[in-house]
């Protein structure tokens, strides 16, 4: 009777429970597949219906007593880690080798957060070194930034932001999952305001929480919807709902994919390795990024010259064509700083050769354009061709060092990418496959975690840029890229091939593969690893080999970018987004990329400018060309089959607006140059989305269509087709246009329509900044030796600051040398003061300041201008309608400080700030009269004592 009782009762608290579920607290049980009520109930799950038919809603869901009990507390074990006993509860396994032990590990720091999940024996863990070189130091559990909790039955890990008793994380939402080949972990999130996860083409920066999924692993995919692309990049931020922020790095490397539900929650699911979660606590956006880049690494400092305007073609097929535009880009004056030699430049696509035909004389060429500031970049892929009848040191290099891929019977692992077989002519009836099969050679791909990979690398760098001097070296198709499946003979048939957890992850063939366009995941690597684990990190494995052999073989600063990428990617490279379409809609997806891979600590970063793949039209390359003059990475690259879209290509007018344009993003070079220094040392973003500098504004928490260069300019792109018109919000601060000066007087509504006429793009200055700005020319070369300028814009106190940073901007390590000069600007009560802050940088004594632009300054004229106290006539002057003054024809040496003070008429002035009484009836006391008056008064004085 009792038994029947209980039976009795369970099924009622089953029905209760699988009816009182809110749709949003429902964690899908079967993932991946079709479910149906028999599979679920086989589960141990629940099966029922959505209560609100939302798209998406799991039918089979897991009950509250899935997962694991903890069998010990908190305990600590040394000084800021603790270890938390987990053990199974038994209930139906979703996949086989579920772990029944399981431990949580807790390092508590006064930086960051760890919590590390494993299993015992000792599994795959990613072999990427956070926080490098670096002691961090631990804390207690409790701390004056967050708390750690748990619910012991079933666990649940929860970590609480002490200041505001806000839980950031909350696994106790659903179930934890530690099986051998299914992993799984969800969290509650304190907002729906997330951002990151890549690399994916997104439909905006903000996430859409109505049950999206995106799946990370690195592939070789053009841009599309829904899928996986080139990097693998498992990190988010999340802007709390107090205007807080916080960051979740989950250090994993196998194929995994991301659910966003509307509770919000957030479940992620990995088909292999640890559980190794770090959390940075901000509080500001900005912080989450800075702290982030500390743990990862910091971005690399990019040379100037890889600043300025950059072109290539994948098929120009001729050196005579790469001359001609060349030349074109001179004729129209339109600056240029690097061309490229995309593979159509080698013979048979083969690494670290040159077809002697068609580009008879490129050596003379390369050595030739450094004369005119032109630089020279090549391209390179992994896959080194293994059937050359000649000797071929790229692949009999890597027989003798045995650095190649192997199989897993120890063999090398040979698939086929872009190399053909020497000494065949291809029939132009062979499509795509048959090429492949028939005429494409067997490709060997280095180990790049093998100890002598480096090494062979760098001497096939080295042995190259002797004949080719190129300036760097971009590499690609390095995912690995493969264009057959795994192997020449095919892959094994077994779980690391066709796992039996499928993540969101595109696939075209059945029975779907990770192999697909990749090599085999059975493949091993020097570390005894499998591909199936350690495959997304072979981008950023090449990235660093290539970075160090740049660095080792030639004097200059490393330029290296890179297609595949992962987590500290930014230490080594920097990145484009791909494969993109000459279509509208990719300019908008582009900001959003670039502002996703400056939270991912990679903000050397741009798109295609006018797009890679099919025909772009004049219309669009004119809006992209405006656009991608402020990508931080500016190259113009299309396709072999699509048409020429370099700035020439279009006529006369489309070049001189490239000129302008251009021209505007080489003055404010050396602003550019500064907020990467920045980076470079302390992790800031270059571009930067609104709501990092405006988090009180939540308007802006959403905004992706206009983006910020650092603090201070704003860039508000016209992103449809035919629109001469944009809306624009400017969150509240005082803005002035760029190419005026003007103030834009904002009443009401922030956000408004404005005119942008076809050859236009609306730029501002906001309030608060000085930005340094140097006289353009058609390259860095020459740019470089012009004089400096100033664009102060004042904020409501009257206020405003910058900074400058300079060096010879190739060499290495200047910044640890401290060979370089740091100034650092103000304007405050009217007075300009330049302050030299390090001078380390001689070469800098040749350079000056010459002009100065200063808008929203109150006043109805000049009075007087004293530059380091002298007066100067004649070099100032002021339109009181505009509120702008220019300051012209100075020669101020840029390493000395300076002083720069306006004496302006204030007389009935409205000014929204302050200026301190410097004037006695209207006429400030000079030095010699305020001598005398404390010569009198000390002598009075002395006669009373």
């Amino acid at each position: 009777m009792d038994s029947i009782l209980v039976l009795l009762f369970s099924v009622f608290l089953a029905f209760w429970f699988a009816n009182a579920i809110d749709d949003n607290e429902r964690f899908d049980c079967t993932p991946g597949i079709e479910p149906n009520e028999a599979t679920c109930r086989g589960r141990g799950c629940v099966w029922k219906d959505s209560l609100s038919n939302t798209t998406g809603v799991p039918k089979c869901f897991f009950p509250t007593s899935y997962g694991y009990n903890a069998t010990s507390r908190i305990m600590r074990t040394s000084f800021g880690k603790y270890v938390i006993r987990l053990q199974r509860i038994q209930t139906p396994q979703i996949y086989t080798d579920h772990s029944e032990k399981v431990f949580v590990v807790i390092h508590s720091f006064t930086s960051h957060l760890r919590i590390k999940i494993v299993t015992l024996p000792a599994r795959y863990e990613v072999p990427v070194t956070l926080f490098e070189g670096m002691e961090t130091e631990p804390i207690n559990k409790d701390n004056e930034i967050y708390t750690v909790d748990m619910n012991r039955t079933p666990f649940g890990l929860i970590v609480n932001r002490t200041k505001t008793n806000r839980p950031l994380f909350d696994s106790s939402a659903g179930p934890l999952i530690f099986a051998d080949q299914f992993l799984q972990m969800s969290t509650k999130l304190p907002s729906k305001y997330i951002y990151g996860f890549g690399e994916h083409e997104h439909e905006s920066f903000l996430h859409d929480v109505n049950w999206k999924t995106y799946g990370m692993f690195s592939r070789d995919q053009y841009p599309k919807p829904n899928a996986n692309l080139y990097g693998h990049h498992p990190f988010h931020m999340v802007m709390e709902e107090d205007g807080n922020a916080h960051g979740i790095l989950l250090l994993n490397s196998n194929a995994m994919d991301v659910t966003l539900q509307p509770l919000p929650a957030l479940t992620y699911r990995t088909i292999g390795g640890v559980l190794d979660f770090y959390m940075f606590f901000g509080p500001t956006p900005e912080d989450v990024v800075k702290q982030y880049t500390l743990a990862v690494g910091r971005p690399f400092m990019p040379p100037y010259w890889s600043l300025g305007f950059q072109l290539c073609r994948w098929g120009y097929n001729s050196l005579e064509r790469v001359k001609n535009i060349t030349q074109k880009m001179r004729e129209y004056d339109i600056p240029q700083d690097v061309q490229y030699g995309d593979i159509d430049h080698m013979d048979r696509h083969v690494d670290f050769t040159f077809n002697k035909k068609k580009y008879a004389g490129l050596p003379d060429f390369v050595r030739a354009i450094k004369n005119d500031g032109l630089r020279y970049i090549i391209i390179l892929d992994p896959a080194i061709s293994a059937n050359e009848t000649k000797p071929y040191n790229a692949y009999d290099y890597g027989v003798q060092d045995d650095v190649f891929m192997k199989n897993e019977d120890g063999t090398t692992l040979f698939g086929k990418v872009w190399p053909y077989y020497p000494n065949v002519t291809i029939g132009i009836d062979y499509n795509w496959e048959n090429q492949t099969k028939f005429f494409r050679a067997y490709a060997a791909f280095p180990d790049w975690t093998h100890a002598n990979a480096t090494k062979y690398w760098s001497k096939l760098v080295d042995e190259h840029r002797s004949v080719i001097r190129f300036d760097g070296l971009w590499v690609d198709m390095n995912e690995p890229a493969n264009f057959i499946t795994g192997r020449v003979q095919g892959c094994p048939n077994n779980t690391m091939e066709h796992p039996p957890y499928w993540p969101t992850l595109v696939a075209e063939s059945k029975p779907k593969t990770l192999a697909e366009k990749s090599t085999c995941m059975s493949a091993k690597s020097y570390l005894g690893k499998k591909q199936y684990n350690s495959h997304s990190l072979y981008g950023l494995m090449q990235a660093k080999a290539t970075f160090e052999a740049l660095n080792t073989t030639q004097g200059t600063r490393p330029f290296v970018l890179t297609r595949s990428s992962y987590p500290s990617a930014g230490k080594y490279a920097g990145h484009w987004l791909g494969d993109n379409l000459s279509a509208w809609g990719q300019m908008h997806k582009s900001i959003i990329g670039m502002l996703e891979f400056g939270l991912f600590g990679i903000p050397y970063i741009g798109a295609d400018i006018c797009g890679f793949r099919d025909d772009t039209t004049e219309a669009l390359c004119r809006r992209w060309t405006q656009l991608g003059a402020f990508y931080p990475f500016a190259r113009n690259h299309n396709s072999f089959w699509a048409k020429p879209q370099d700035p020439p290509h279009f006529g006369a007018e489309f070049a001189g607006e490239t000129r302008y344009i251009l021209r505007i993003r080489y003055t404010l070079l050396p602003y550019l140059y500064t907020l990467f220094y920045d980076a470079h040392t302390t992790g800031a973003t270059v571009v930067r989305p609104l709501m990092h500098e405006f988090t009180n504004e939540i308007e802006t928490w959403a905004i992706d269509k206009q983006f910020l260069w650092g603090s201070a300019l704003l860039i508000v792109p016209v992103l449809d087709q035919g629109a001469t018109s944009v809306k624009a919000y400017f969150p509240k601060s005082r803005w002035f246009s760029y190419y005026n000066g003007e103030e834009l007087h904002i009443r009401g509504a922030r956000q408004f329509d404005m005119d942008a006429p076809e050859n236009f793009i609306p730029l501002f200055v906001r309030g608060g900044f000085t930005i340094p700005t140097q006289e353009p020319a058609n390259n860095t070369m020459f740019s470089r030796k012009n004089p400096f300028g100033l664009l102060i814009a004042l904020n409501g106190d009257g206020d405003a600051n910058g900074s400058l940073f300079w060096d010879d901007g190739e060499s290495k390590d200047t910044i640890a040398a401290g060979k370089y000069l740091k100034v650092l600007v103000s304007f405050s009560q009217h007075h300009i003061k330049w302050e030299v802050v390090k001078n380390g940088y001689s070469v800098a004594d040749n350079l000056h300041l010459s002009s100065i632009k200063v808008m929203g300054i109150c006043g109805k004229g000049i009075e007087k201008l004293l530059v380091n106290e002298k007066v100067e006539n004649g070099k100032a002057t002021f339109n009181s309608t505009s509120q702008v003054l220019h300051i012209m024809n100075l020669k101020l040496q840029l390493t000395k400080p300076h002083s720069l003070k306006l004496e302006m008429n204030m007389k009935n002035v409205k000014c929204p700030y302050k200026i301190r009484k410097t004037f006695s009836k209207g006429k400030q006391i000079s030095s010699s009269v305020s001598a005398v008056i404390l010569t009198t008064l000390l002598c009075f004085l002395s006669t009373l004592f």
